[in-house]
């Protein structure tokens, strides 16, 4: 059977404590500068491993971070996840994913779960679902820290990290109107979600600013923000049997924008001529569609490392964290031929 190296050993072998041969490894001021040169060249040539579970018992921590998003094949999160590695990997922390699948009942388990295995933080992106935010606030105040990034919840305290959603749904809507589309549409995901709210104000704000009235006839949600095809397609059939049809339509999701060209398809509408499109997208396969989407990219990447720093920073804080950030990163926008 495998019995590991213990600081006992150590301890037993160099004539010394184990409080000595404890303080020496975990390198602290107290132990003579000889004596920590001895116990780590010994742990060396022994190959002394610390065991993770008594380290993470000591010192209360798992050295791991959950990470909750609805769904990890969504290139914007899987980006986003790339990022989130990055960063928690090179500071010797595991990454625990978890996938709501826009449910609201999942995302309550996958956060309790989690929770249970003694994450030491949690990276959140809200399902959109999600109304009542209860689950995560009991563990915030319990001094669980988590870090919003993407959709994120106004009413806890504590660090988020955005893209600008409302300016890039108005350059988006923007790059219609100057093509010469004048009736735009708006599909866009569930009506509490922050990315929702924020991009129905740069869509409806770029209408304004060229002086064409928002008309809520043209806009359209779909609660799983694209995880369904019936939503969609109801949705774009409800557009194009109105008296004054679309002429183009800005869409406000990842996956809505890769479902919406596979439901025009079905449909036999022609993009771009029965109708442009302009979406938020981070998916390379865009540039494989004939004819390719015009969208709005998220620095997803960046999303994820900075919400990542942000969340070890609160969990390595030496006192309780008062001052919170929300960080807004810019969006580019990807003009192709729809």
């Amino acid at each position: 059977m495998f019995e590991p190296v213990t600081i006992k050993d150590i301890a037993k072998a160099l004539g010394l404590s184990t409080s000595t041969v404890s303080r020496a490894l975990r390198d602290t001021h107290e132990i003579s500068a000889a004596t920590k040169k001895i116990v780590l060249a010994y742990a060396k040539e022994i190959n002394y491993q610390p065991n993770p579970i008594a380290l993470s018992l000591k010192e209360r921590r798992s050295k791991s971070i959950g990470v909750v998003v609805s769904e990890v094949a969504n290139s914007y999160f899987s980006q986003a996840i790339n990022g989130i590695e990055s960063i928690a990997y090179d500071r010797g922390y595991h990454v625990i994913l978890s996938q709501t699948h826009e449910s609201y009942d999942r995302e309550v388990i996958n956060v309790q779960h989690l929770a249970s295995r003694s994450v030491d933080g949690l990276l959140v992106s809200l399902s959109s679902q999600t109304e009542d935010i209860s689950h995560l606030t009991s563990l915030h105040e319990r001094g669980l820290p988590i870090v919003f990034f993407d959709r994120v919840a106004d009413e806890i305290n504590t660090h988020k990290v955005v893209a600008n959603n409302e300016k890039g749904a108005f350059d988006a809507t923007s790059h219609l109107i100057k093509s010469g589309y004048k009736r735009i549409a708006h599909l866009t995901s569930s009506t509490q979600l922050s990315i929702s709210i924020e991009r129905l104000k740069g869509y409806e704000g770029a209408l304004k600013a060229n002086n064409i009235e928002p008309n809520s006839a043209y806009i359209k949600h779909c609660p799983h923000g694209g995880m369904i095809y019936q939503e969609m397609e109801d949705a774009i059939k409800e557009l194009m049997s109105l008296p004054e049809k679309p002429d183009a339509i800005f869409v406000a999701g990842d996956r809505l924008s890769t479902g919406c060209l596979s439901v025009f398809k079905n449909l036999k509408i022609s993009v771009p001529n029965d109708m442009a499109i302009a979406g938020f997208s981070n998916s390379d396969v865009l540039d494989l569609f004939n004819p390719s989407l015009t969208s709005v990219r998220q620095p997803a990447f960046e999303i994820g490392k900075l919400a990542t720093q942000m969340l070890l920073q609160l969990i390595e804080a030496k006192y309780p964290v008062e001052e919170f950030e929300k960080k807004v990163l810019e969006t580019d926008l990807f003009v192709r031929n729809s």
